[in-house]
Parts: structure tokens; C-alpha cells; sequence
């Protein structure tokens, strides 16, 4: 208890230093208006804005990246209430109960409810966070390069069953990033492999250009085709106070939201989303005033809300930890930590304790931040939801050029994320979801170094990966790996046998 402590002591007096408290004030303020307007999200946002932190220190730099992120849950839900549009994915659940509260004049209560359920679940699971950030780092540190191995193909297999749409899609997605990761020159012999002689992919695709193209222009195409419409509320917000009936009824909501995506947001592929439709799912069932679902019950609001930002928030577990990212956007900061020279994992505790605990003290000032933002302000972000998005996108596609040409000073990084750009709105219409890939990009190479080294240790046995006397842990993964996609593969395995039953 005394260690945490004084670990935390070191990370606040990280996270106060003016420069970091600037940056993480930045990253809630544009968190929140990119939440806040409809078609953007954290993803896009975050791979449009890697090229800036170059030139700021790693810690300041992840701060600011991680405010955006929590910072859009809190965002998302003013749209989502105000105009029946979610800003953000995970925003998607709030529609349905809050839009409904606005229409009978409890817009402000709806909102109130949002910020504080959002506030609350942050700071609780950012104290888990605190707490299973160390215990979890020692058990990592007990990994070889097989459990390493095979942690990574479950984190990909995980990413994949827990995608939308076409599960062979997804495992697809995957493959094709673990491929796209591979490019380059090959550390052990220094050969050269799949850049067909072209002197720029030597070093490998920019991680930079393949995610700001494949989230951010792609998105960008994507809002242009569709007709814009937003009916802002016109009546007024109302009072921002609840009564005491709703505080009755919002505050179990928002504990058991807290709960369930705490422990859904450890897990590879699962994230906000999953945890605020799986929150409103849960209150659907459990509360008292389910006859009022789809009428303005405020348990539809204040779980999924509270929800959304617990699952934020401890999606840096694996990433902190174990250099798993838990979902697209943690994949873009595994990226951004390795832009800085830094290897997330269960070294970087000891290695870069500044950063681990800057970080974490940082969420805690960033949920304090975002609920005296989000509240007071209300009326500016009602306003920023009436900018037509035609005079949005092209001082984001400028700003985009300018940024990923400053990484290198080199116009082929233009025309390779221009590429990746052009693939993304195919692979959205095509119905095949970016984030596997993304992923299978980031953890591809790691595989592969952990799969030879795991191979020279045994002189070549590939048996190391599933025995159980020596590698427990590695067994242990492959297993639950193999029955996940077994039970991913199932269903498609008996509608076609059905189909050809029937034929």
C-alpha cells in the first residue's frame, strides 16, 4: 500500500507539472469536441495528430493522445442526447434513452447524468488501473518468448471474434495486417522482403500513413458521400440537478455499468462499444422500470455512459502491462510509444516509471477536467454541432498532408497514406472493419520476434508452444485460443451444413 502510494505521489507530481497539465487540458478539450461532432472519433482523431508528437517528450505526449480518447466517451453523449446522433460508437446506446429524456424536456438531467456517471466510473477504474498495473506487470515479467507468442495470437483471434460483421472478414483483416507489418528489411538477416524494389518500404510501412489513411481520410470520404443533417434540440437544456427519484434510479445503473466495463474493457478487441451495449442490455434486464425503456428511462443512460468510460479507461491494462492493445485506439498508442523509442510492456514500469505513473495520475486530473468542461459548457458544444462539416475536412485534409510529410520530409508518405485512405472506404463499403487490421499491423512484428526467438531457445522445437510441464502459460493461451475460434468458427461450420442439408 506504501509503494502505491508513493507511486502515485511520483505520477501526480508527473501529471501537475504545467507543460503535462497543458497537454492533458488539450487532449480533453478536443476529446470532447470530437466527440461532440458526429463522423470524426477518437481513432481518426488520434492518427491525424501522431505526426505532432514528435516533438514533444513521450510522457507529455501519450497524456495528451489519452485525453482525447476518454475524452471523446464524455463528447459522444451530448450529440447522442441533443440531436439523436451519436458522435462516437460507443455513444451509440445513449440515443435510445437519452434523446427520449431531451424530448420530455430532461435534457439537462440526461446530460448531468452522462458527465457524472462518467466521472465516476473514470475514476474508479483508473484506481484499478493504479492497483493491477503492478501486480499484473510482475506476472508478465515471468513471460518467455512462447507465452509472449501465444499471448499475442489470442489478443488477435480475441480482436477478431469480437469484430462486427463477417468473422472470416475479420480473421482476414488480420492476417492481411500481420502481412502489411512484415514489410521491410528483416532485423536477423538484413534482407529485404516484400518492398518489390521500392527504396521507401525498407524501413517498412509508416505506421502513421497506414493509420491516419485507413481512419482518417477514409472517414473523411465516408462523411462526404452522406447527406448531413443535424436538428440540433431547440428547446432549452433545462436544469442540470437530478431529482431524487432519478439519483435513486441512476445510481445502481452507473455502479453496475462501472463494474461490467471495467472488466470488459481489459479485454482484446472489446472496448467502449461492447461495454455500453452490453451495460444497456444488462439494466434492460435487471431494472425495476424496464416498462419504461424506450420512453427516457434514465438507467438506459447512466449505465452505458458510466460503462463506456470505465472500459476506457482500463483498456490501458494490457497495453501497460503486456504491449497488448486492447483495441484500435491503444493500438495507435503502441505506436505512438514505439515512435518515441519506448516498447510498452512489463518493463516499461522499471524502465519509464515518469511515463506508467505520469499517466495513470493523469486520467484522474483528466476526469475532473472533462466533468467541469463538458457541463458548464454545454451551450458552446451545442453551437460547435451547428458547423456544416464542408468547412471542416479541408483544414483537416491539410493539416493531415502537412503532418505526415514532416515525419520524413518525403512526398511518398503522402501518396502511401493518400493508398491506405482509398482501401479504407473500400474495405467500409466492402463491409470489412479497419481495427483487426490495425492490430495484426502492431502485434505482426512482435510475433514474429518472439516466434524465433522462442525457436532458437529450443533449437528448433516447434513442441515448446504447448508443453505443459516447461511453457504452462503458453499451453494455457493456445488453448483458449483454439477453443475462441473454434467457437467463432461454429456457427458459419453449421448454417453451411444446414444450407446443404436443405439443398
Amino acid at each position: 500500500m506504501e509503494l502505491l502510494i508513493s507511486n502515485l505521489a511520483l505520477g501526480f507530481s508527473v501529471a501537475l507539472s504545467f507543460e503535462n497539465l497543458m497537454f492533458a487540458l488539450l487532449g480533453c478539450v478536443i476529446g470532447t469536441a470530437i466527440g461532440v461532432l458526429p463522423g470524426i472519433g477518437p481513432v481518426a482523431t488520434i492518427s491525424l495528430l501522431l505526426p505532432i508528437t514528435f516533438g514533444q517528450p513521450a510522457t507529455t505526449a501519450i497524456i495528451m493522445l489519452a485525453g482525447i480518447y476518454y475524452g471523446a466517451q464524455y463528447g459522444g453523449s451530448t450529440t447522442s442526447i441533443l440531436l439523436n446522433l451519436p458522435g462516437e460508437v460507443s455513444s451509440v446506446v445513449t440515443t435510445l434513452e437519452g434523446y427520449k429524456m431531451a424530448r420530455k424536456g430532461r435534457a439537462g438531467a440526461a446530460l448531468a447524468t452522462a458527465a457524472i456517471g462518467s466521472f465516476f466510473a473514470g475514476t474508479v477504474s483508473t484506481l484499478l488501473v493504479a492497483a493491477s498495473g503492478p501486480v499484473l506487470t510482475k506476472v508478465a515479467l515471468s513471460f518467455g518468448p512462447a507465452d509472449y507468442f501465444s499471448l499475442m495470437l489470442l489478443g488477435l483471434i480475441i480482436s477478431a471474434v469480437l469484430a462486427q460483421g463477417s468473422v472470416l472478414k475479420a480473421i482476414g483483416m488480420v492476417v492481411l495486417g500481420v502481412g502489411l507489418g512484415l514489410v521491410g528489411t528483416d532485423v536477423q538477416t538484413g534482407q529485404q522482403r516484400f518492398t518489390f524494389g521500392i527504396p521507401e518500404l525498407s524501413d517498412g510501412i509508416g505506421f502513421v500513413s497506414i493509420a491516419m489513411g485507413m481512419f482518417g481520410i477514409a472517414e473523411i470520404i465516408l462523411n462526404l458521400e452522406r447527406p448531413e443533417s443535424r436538428n440540433v434540440l431547440s428547446s432549452k437544456v433545462g436544469s442540470l440537478f437530478l431529482t431524487k427519484e432519478e439519483w435513486k434510479r441512476a445510481t445502481p445503473s452507473v455502479l453496475r455499468g462501472t463494474v461490467l466495463g471495467s472488466l470488459l474493457g481489459i479485454l482484446p478487441g472489446g472496448g467502449a462499444s461492447l461495454a455500453a451495449f452490453g451495460s444497456y442490455m444488462m439494466e434492460r434486464r435487471v431494472s425495476k422500470f424496464r416498462h419504461e425503456f424506450g420512453t427516457g428511462a434514465i438507467e438506459g443512460v447512466a449505465g452505458p455512459e458510466a460503462a463506456n468510460n470505465a472500459a476506457a479507461q482500463t483498456s490501458f491494462i494490457p497495453l501497460l502491462t503486456l504491449g497488448i492493445p486492447a483495441n484500435a485506439v491503444m493500438a495507435l498508442m503502441v505506436g505512438a510509444l514505439i515512435i518515441q523509442g519506448i516498447q510498452p510492456g512489463p518493463r516499461m514500469v522499471e524502465a519509464q516509471p515518469d511515463l506508467f505513473w505520469g499517466l495513470i495520475a493523469s486520467m484522474w486530473v483528466g476526469n475532473l477536467m472533462l466533468l467541469v468542461i463538458n457541463l458548464p459548457m454545454i451551450g458552446v458544444w451545442v453551437k460547435l454541432l451547428q458547423v456544416p462539416y464542408k468547412y471542416l475536412y479541408p483544414s483537416i485534409l491539410i493539416f493531415c498532408s502537412i503532418g505526415v510529410y514532416s515525419i520524413n520530409n518525403n512526398v511518398f508518405d503522402v501518396y502511401q497514406t493518400l493508398l491506405f485512405g482509398i482501401f479504407g472506404y473500400l474495405c467500409s463499403k466492402l463491409r470489412l472493419e479497419p481495427a483487426p487490421m490495425l492490430i495484426g499491423f502492431v502485434l505482426g512484428p512482435m510475433m514474429e520476434e518472439h516466434l524465433r526467438r522462442a525457436m532458437l531457445l529450443s533449437r528448433g522445437d516447434p513442441y515448446v508452444f504447448i508443453d505443459y510441464q516447461t511453457r504452462p502459460i503458453s499451453t494455457v493461451l493456445l488453448a483458449i485460443s483454439a477453443v475462441a475460434l473454434i467457437s467463432m468458427l461454429l456457427p458459419s461450420i453449421r448454417k453451411g451444413k444446414d444450407k446443404a442439408l436443405a439443398e
